[in-house]
This record gives C-alpha cells, structure tokens and sequence, in this order.
C-alpha cells in the first residue's frame, strides 16, 4: 500500500487506500470520474511539497498527477512568448526552460518544489513575484458539472496565496483540477525589475534595477539553500513544507499592538497580466518569520530543552528558518501539527495575530 509519507516532501502522511499515478490527461479525467461516479473521496498530489495529511492517511483514491510537457502556442498579437503546460510539470525545471527561451518573470520562483499545476491553485510567490503576473489561463476539469472549464487570469480571483481553485478545495479535494496552464511572457534576457531587498542586495544591485535572469535564478537559489529552501536529501532542514505559515495580512489598526521596528509591507489589490494592483491603504502585510522569533521561537524550537517534549525532537522548526517546519527524522503528521500549534498560540498570546497554514492539511486540525 502507498504512504502519503512517500509523496510528500515533509514524509509524513499515512495509507493511500487507492494510488493513481496519472502521466496523460485522459488518465486525470478518467480517475475523476470514477472516483466521482462512485462516491469514493479524491484527493488530488502532485508534487506534494504543500500538502500535510494525516498519519490516518487517505480512505479514497490518491491522484497523483504526473502529466508532463511544454508547448509553444500561437504568439500573441502584443509580441513575447504563449506557451501551454501540462500541470505535472516539474515547476523548478519550468523555471529552467524559461530561462534558456528568455521568458522574463520567473526566475525569481528559482527553486520552488512542486508542479506547475499547483502554482495557480495558492498563487505561488517569492522575492516579490507572483505566478498570477504571467498566468494567462488555466485549464481544469469542473468536477459538478462534469465538464472542462477555462479561466482567464482575472477569472481566478488571484491574492495573497490564495484562488478561486484553492477557496473551492474542501480537504485537500479540489471542485477544479488543473489540467493545462497557460503562461504569456515577455521576451528578454534581463530579468523583471527586482523587487524584494534581500535579493537586490544579493545581487549587487538597487531595488528596481534588471539583471541577468540567469544570474537571478543563481543568487535565489543560493539564498533558498541558506534557508533550507531547496530540497537536499542530506539535510533534514529541507523535509519540510517550506514556508508553513503564511504572512498576516491585517488592518492597519492592529500596528497598535506591534513594536515600531516589526517589519510591515504594502499590500496590493490584483492586478493583471504583467502587472500588480493598486497599494490598499487599509491593510498592511506582517513578516510571520519576525513574530515567530519575537513570540520566542527560535530556530530549532523542538530540538533542545523543554521544547523537545511537544514532538520528541522528531519535528521542529528548522535551524536555518523559522518559518519552516521540518522532520527531523521518523516524525509523525502528528509531530508536525504539535509544533505548528505550539508556534500559532505562542504568537497568537504575544501579539494577538493567528497565524495560518499555508499548506493544505488533509484529515487533521492545526
């Protein structure tokens, strides 16, 4: 029998009573509309580096969706690149091939583990770039009404990690399943303006300015690894989830209740293709990073003193981020939701912000 532990960058999860691995979009549709027809519940993998089930497992069919390749669409009439991806498509490998076709905008998404198919689904972002800045459509099955259905760009009612795909999922089951996105690129060898501080600096450059996009892919990398952001199998800081928390989006009242020095940035409304939206002057977006360490949760919070007692020294936050949940070796899904929990109602009883999951937990509470 497959372990969800088998299909998950955190390795944890139990049974999957029904495995499918599915490499062509025939074989997506047709194990939905058994698991369907019948009643049986679906849950829907793909590369599962942001998805937590329990250690009960799954009674249903698994998805695995595998399908994989990339091709050249019509160009559009405004110029640059059109390209449709299967959504089994390794997301980091994408990111490659953008690169070497001069595709400007994802380079700064270097290094994110996971499938294409999953990026609209929760709005993938790092260093200041969202995948929403160059999906065109997405392309998914309508499991209630049986039919396949195309959204445009503003049809997915993008935001801060988040959809219309990810709002219709009910644990880890999704009403659409992506089955194609479709990307539209300007064309160039310098990358989008940099928009994050840690990365400009890293690259020598200001706030603003373009760069190599290939030097970008490089230096992202390498600030990912530092933080155990890049899956490694030789260290155990990278069994995780990567970001388990995401960063509160709050009213500007509850600054009140912060330090002046808790790092706040701007939040913006949705914007188009190739664009970003207009600043919302009433809310401000917080560094959940920066309120787990000043609630007093330092990295490797699970490994040493009192601490180890919530998961045994098997889970704990990693040693490189606090941001990060990772199992140190032989944790439970159970281990895992110990540490998150003792991390939300620390911070939550320090600052009076709860913060939220940013993966998708399946048969469990946090």
């Amino acid at each position: 029998m497959t372990m969800l532990s088998e299909l998950t960058t955190a390795q944890v999860g139990g049974p999957a009573t029904d495995y499918v691995r599915a490499t062509s979009e025939a074989d997506i549709i047709e194990t939905i509309q058994r698991a369907d027809s019948t009643g049986t519940p679906l849950l829907v993998i793909g590369g599962g580096s942001n998805m937590l089930v329990s250690d009960q497992g799954f009674d249903g069919i698994v998805l695995h969706i595998a399908s994989n390749g990339v091709d050249a669409l019509p160009i559009p009439s405004c110029g640059g690149a059109n390209v449709r991806v299967q959504a089994g498509t390794n997301w980091d490998e994408f990111v490659q091939t953008s690169i070497e076709n001069s595709w400007v905008g994802p380079a700064a998404l270097s290094g994110i583990p996971g499938t294409v198919g999953a990026t609209p689904v929760q709005n993938v972002g790092a260093y200041g770039v969202e995948v929403k800045e160059f999906i065109a459509s997405v392309r998914t099955y309508d499991r209630e009404t049986g039919r396949q259905k195309t959204f445009a760009n503003a049809d997915l009612k993008f935001g801060y990690r988040d959809s219309i795909l990810k709002r219709t999922m009910t644990n880890g089951s999704p009403r659409y399943v992506v089955l194609t996105v479709d990307f539209q690129f300007e064309l160039g060898e310098l990358s989008s303006p940099i928009r994050y501080a840690e990365l400009a600096r890293q690259l020598g450059v200001e706030p603003g300015d373009r760069v190599d996009s290939a030097l970008v892919r490089e230096k992202v990398l390498e600030l990912r690894a530092s933080k155990g952001m890049v899956l490694n199998p030789e260290d155990r800081d990278t069994y995780s989830t990567g970001s388990f928390f995401t960063n509160p989006i709050v009213p500007l009242s509850a600054l009140d209740k912060l330090p002046e020095d808790a790092p706040r940035f701007p939040v913006t409304k949705p914007g188009g293709l190739f664009g970003r939206g207009e600043e919302d002057p009433e809310h401000v977006k917080l560094s959940a990073a920066w309120l787990i360490q000043h609630a007093g949760f330092d990295k490797g919070f699970g490994l040493e003193g009192e601490s180890v007692q919530i998961a045994g020294g098997r889970a704990s936050l990693s040693t490189k981020h606090t941001l990060a949940i990772t199992n140190r070796s032989g944790a439970s899904a159970e281990d895992i939701f110990a540490i998150a929990r003792a991390v939300r109602a620390g911070v939550k009883d320090a600052f009076g912000i709860e913060l939220e999951p940013e993966p998708v937990v399946v048969n469990a509470r946090i």
